[in-house]
């Protein structure tokens, strides 16, 4: 049991956000509104630099997947403790942008905290 819960959230959260990194690749204008700042025009530069939050994303999930299939469990915590500085900072950015109060708490807050709780699960401090 101590091991199953932090393997489903990371799994969830590895999934998750290789899904949403897909689809900024494939389809930023279809996303654009999730992330919880003001839509922009979208322009082939603001394109561009949605697909770059997709291939983070998507890098991210990636990684997190290779790591439950091939690193210790520490390891994995270690990394998701370190992840979770992604979504604190997409929080702050969309707070200090002016962006949705409501999305920056619920999705990117909610994501660090789920990070940091899976983190800390596995590395045995919780």
């Amino acid at each position: 049991m101590h091991t199953i819960l932090p393997l489903s959230i990371a799994v969830l959260v590895a999934v998750g956000v290789l899904g949403i990194g897909i689809a900024y690749l494939v389809s930023p204008a279809a996303i654009v509104g999730s992330f919880g700042l003001k839509l922009p025009a979208l322009d082939p530069d603001t394109r561009a630099w949605l697909r770059l939050k997709g291939v983070r994303d998507s890098g991210c999930g990636l990684l997190v997947l290779m790591l439950m299939l091939c690193a210790e469990r520490r390891t994995l915590g270690a990394a998701l403790l370190v992840l979770a500085l992604i979504p604190f900072g997409d929080m702050c950015v969309v707070l200090s942008s002016g962006g949705s109060k409501q999305k920056a708490l619920s999705i990117h807050g909610l994501t660090c905290v789920v990070l940091l709780i899976a983190g800390l699960l596995f590395t045995h401090i919780l």
